[in-house]
């Protein structure tokens, strides 16, 4: 697997200061992507052990609320087996930090059910990941005052609440 980047301070992508890793690999080749060198699945630099140690050692300040992961596409195939790894070390070592994830495969139609996007690591990961925004960016649905999204049609799921209930719970922000 390869990466694009890994912002260590993002804001953007989930609630409070994240950790953010861009994969690479994409098919979705949505219409005006923002990340489209990210589609290549040889873009940007290899995912090694190194790097997941980099990834664990930026998660480590207090002031850090968790991971994202973005791509690119995390739920490509061939990005899944890697990732898993990444997942379980996070929760191992910071099992009170959150995870997010943005995907363009929806949660409950290609995620949890038979689709290209399923593989042997799926179920596993989602049992890591606490929110997932799904659904492919759609330009015509593009709408800059949602919050952690580009197009209406996307979803931001609790994906332990979703797992446990057998139904796509959507993510009530709680206000601090």
């Amino acid at each position: 697997m390869n990466y694009a980047t890994i912002k260590k301070r993002d804001i953007a992508n989930g609630i409070g200061v994240r950790v953010s890793l861009f994969v690479s690999g994409c098919t979705h080749h949505c219409k005006n992507c923002f990340n489209k060198e990210t589609w290549d699945f040889n873009y940007g630099e290899k995912f090694t052990e190194k790097t997941a140690e980099q990834i664990l050692k930026l998660l480590e300040p207090d002031f850090v609320n968790g991971l994202s992961l973005l791509g690119g596409e995390p739920f490509e195939a061939q990005n899944q087996g890697e990732l898993l790894k990444l997942l379980r070390k996070v929760k191992a070592c910071f099992p009170h930090k959150d995870i997010w994830c943005y995907t363009g495969y929806l949660f409950d139609k290609e995620l949890l059910e038979q689709s290209r996007a399923r593989t042997e690591y799926t179920d596993e990961m989602l049992s890591y990941i606490d929110i997932l925004v799904d659904g492919r960016y759609i330009e015509e649905q593009k709408d800059i005052s949602l919050q952690f999204r580009g197009s209406k049609n996307q979803r931001i799921i609790d994906v332990k609440k979703s797992l446990n209930k057998g139904e796509v719970v959507l993510w009530e922000k709680l206000e601090k």
